[in-house]
């Protein structure tokens, strides 16, 4: 139920077709910093993953224009 405790890690595709995955919070702490940047895909178009907070304080993951709940991250399959 709980939002920022829903996903666990992220992940994609490289160019040359390798798979990779990271903890969440090596991904909040590589956006925060300014290291990386994430992006999904799909029907909606292009949309950014962004850091943001839970009313408990804890950071999580989402993409722009998502409401409470990280639903464009939800929607996409498990990492390999």
């Amino acid at each position: 139920m709980n939002h920022h405790q829903r996903l666990s890690r992220v992940g994609g595709v490289t160019p040359d077709g390798a798979w990779w995955k990271i903890p969440e919070a090596d991904a909040i702490a590589a956006i925060e910093a300014g290291r990386w940047k994430f992006f999904v895909a799909g029907d909606r178009g292009e949309r950014e993953v962004v850091v943001t907070l839970s009313r408990y304080g804890t950071k999580y993951l989402k993409t722009a224009g998502d409401g409470l709940q990280p639903d464009g991250l939800l929607a996409l399959p498990e990492c390999r």
